[in-house]
């Protein structure tokens, strides 16, 4: 495994070399062909020279320009795949070359030099544009760690990441990748995720805490044990992904393959048929047939599809390296085309739109005891000493539980300001909730059951969320409130969704009824379904999916961990602030690196605006071509015509897929 990978990486960056060096043999070539071509034309003014002669003094700058693009002619055919645009170029440059031997054809050396060295061009244009779309992409490459530190013995050991085994471990010190995914057993510092996420602020690392490979180390020393091999680490998966993207062809991509196959045989027969039949027609073969020839050669120039074939694979490319950018990894060109269609997203609530972590929201002491038979709540300050005492008390008897609650509990009341109170007796009571001993005070602390089972009038809460009631020595103090928080910028997500035409935003929940209900309303959802378990989660998409109009796609947006079956069954599911968790990864067909909704209106963005750049291409360069091959079919158009049409289109569709990148 460790060498595959190792070979992949090399591979990767030889590329890169290559392609660099590739880039400046051509200009190189290109330069010198010019030279030697405004030397061909001088040489062909001032000296009176035989057809054969001009020929020769051509070919140098024929031969040096257009030596590749003969020889991938040459293999085509050799395999057996004639059609390619290699071997439309060659057979019109020859035809040019050899159309001055006919009787009255004037001779077209300039022109063959000039089309293969516009054809040059072309490719150094993609060949450009390639090079920064897999630049684009190649920054994620910055995330993959080469080396790791294992602690083995006592002693720190340099090691390659395959061959460390999970469970031991690493020192990573400030500044360095992080190159295994684990827990922190020793030390703390920050942590810069922008590789992976997009994201320039830092994350915090402290001991307990999880850490994932790829990020960077800003501040202090860490020492992590590892949790999973090199190759099921979060770096692992992102590159493979990366890798792979392109194998996922798109319906646009798909189309220019089949188009390429069905249209080259069909232009090459038809400049056969424009060159012979219309002499035969006319009847004086011999004096037509160098017209015909020449327009039939023009004719294979106009309509080699290099623009499409070129500009629309690398118009995704370009699309997919864009959101990498922006911490938005799509596995493929056919996922830009679903997203661009998206017009139902269904998240799940926990850790989607909300924080999936507890928090204390309100505090209601109950001050006067006449009030129990109107069941008022009195909603405290929270510097009010009242409503301090009721928080401090609760916190100290859930203070080693390892309950989500007690901790929301304990946050609001941090254990620094423990005040020296003794707590002593403490006693958990499954599905009710604790009670201890308090200083001199036995406080009990949880559900209403809770309550019941001691004999204390509670009462209810106005508020949704989780009600943690509170009772000293057998007397009611009053309920605490307690709530998932939602995220910063769920409500500006939801909304500029809404801005870009998706008609629906629902939202699952296994929560319960109010509480869905809340958030559904304060962030204007469409629809909420509360109170589901995993598997029916799974039946509402379903639902959802069979039950919408039109063509219309529907995505589905979880945080992964039990949302595997749901990702996989929407049309296109989106995995959030997927650092961590595989199962979202594996099934997710677009990966959003951090914890924001926002980046969901982005992703749709980024894939509307590709579709709508391959579009353009697809339609300029078909337009281009039948009017250059109509105008060629004609006789009106020359050799110069023929190869803007080819060249120049290409450079434009290549220049407009460019823009994929910025995004």
């Amino acid at each position: 495994m460790s060498h595959h990978h190792h070979d992949k990486e090399c591979c990767l960056e030889h590329h890169h070399e290559h392609h660099h060096e590739g880039l400046g043999n051509k200009i190189i070539i290109i330069i010198a062909t010019v030279i030697l071509l405004v030397a061909a034309v001088i040489v062909e003014k001032k000296f009176n020279l035989k057809t054969w002669q001009l020929l020769l003094v051509y070919l140098v700058p024929y031969l040096l320009v257009g030596w590749e693009t003969l020889k991938e002619a040459a293999e085509g055919l050799m395999k057996g795949e004639p059609f390619n645009e290699h071997f439309l170029m060659s057979v019109a440059t020859i035809g040019a070359l050899c159309i001055g031997f006919l009787p009255g054809a004037e001779a077209q050396f300039p022109e063959a030099v000039v089309v293969m060295l516009f054809f040059q061009i072309g490719e150094l244009f993609e060949g450009y544009a390639e090079g920064q779309s897999r630049k684009s992409i190649a920054h994620l490459m910055d995330i993959r760690p080469d080396r790791a530190l294992v602690e083995r013995n006592g002693v720190l050991v340099e090691t390659s990441p395959e061959n460390v085994s999970i469970g031991e471990t690493i020192v990573v010190k400030a500044g360095e990748k992080i190159p295994l995914d684990g827990i922190v057993s020793e030390g703390s510092s920050s942590l810069d995720t922008k590789a992976l996420t997009g994201e320039s602020v830092p994350r915090e690392a402290t001991v307990g805490g999880q850490v994932i490979s790829g990020c960077i180390n800003l501040s202090g020393v860490l020492k992590i044990r590892t949790t999973k091999s090199f190759k099921e680490s979060t770096v692992s998966k992102i590159l493979d992904l990366v890798e792979n993207a392109q194998d996922k062809k798109s319906r646009s991509e798909a189309f220019i393959t089949r188009f390429a196959k069905v249209y080259t045989p069909i232009v090459v027969f038809a400049a056969i048929l424009l060159a012979i039949l219309p002499p035969l027609i006319c009847g004086n073969f011999s004096q037509s047939f160098p017209t015909w020839l020449y327009r039939a050669l023009m004719f294979l120039v106009v309509s080699c599809p290099c623009a499409l074939v070129i500009s629309v694979p690398l118009t995704f490319f370009g699309g997919i390296g864009g959101a990498s950018r922006k911490g938005i990894l799509i596995k493929g060109a056919n996922c830009l085309d679903i997203l661009s269609d998206v017009k139902t997203v269904v998240f799940d609530k926990t850790g989607t739109l909300t924080q999936g972590k507890f928090a204390v929201e309100a505090i209601h002491p109950d001050i006067c005891k006449d009030d129990h038979h109107t069941g008022e709540c009195h909603q405290s300050h929270s510097n009010d000493p009242v409503s301090d005492r009721l928080i401090h008390l609760a916190s100290h008897v859930e203070h080693f539980s390892t309950h989500p609650i007690a901790g929301a509990l304990r946050d609001a009341f941090p254990a620094e300001a423990t005040d020296g109170c003794q707590v002593t007796g403490i006693e958990e009571i499954a599905g009710q909730g604790a009670k201890a001993k308090v200083g001199e005070d036995l406080v009990c602390v949880g559900n209403s059951k809770l309550m019941d089972s001691i004999g204390v009038k509670w009462h209810q809460c106005h508020c949704t969320g989780t009600i943690i009631h509170v009772a000293v020595n057998g007397e009611y103090a009053g309920h605490i409130v307690i709530n998932d928080q939602i995220k910063e910028d769920s409500k500006s997500a939801i909304s500029s969704l809404k801005d870009l035409g998706v008609s629906q935003c629902v939202m699952l929940t296994g929560d319960h009824r109010e509480v869905a209900k809340q958030i559904a309303e304060k962030l204007s959802l469409t629809q909420y379904y509360a109170e589901l378990l995993p598997a029916d989660k799974v039946d509402q998409v379903e639902k959802l999916i069979s039950g919408k109009e039109g063509k219309g796609k529907l995505a589905f947006v979880g945080d992964g961990i039990n949302d595997a079956p749901v990702l996989a069954r929407a049309d296109i599911g989106i995995a959030m602030g997927a650092l961590g968790s595989d199962a979202a990864i594996e099934a997710a067909d677009v990966v959003l690196m951090d914890d924001k909704p926002s980046k969901i209106a982005t992703a749709i963005r980024i894939a509307r605006r590709t579709l709508s750049i391959a579009k353009q291409n697809i339609w300029f360069a078909i337009a281009v071509k039948v009017a250059v091959l109509i105008l060629a079919a004609l006789g009106i158009a020359t050799m110069w015509m023929a190869v803007f049409a080819d060249v120049g289109v290409t450079v434009l569709a290549v220049l407009n897929a460019m823009r994929t990148l910025r995004s």
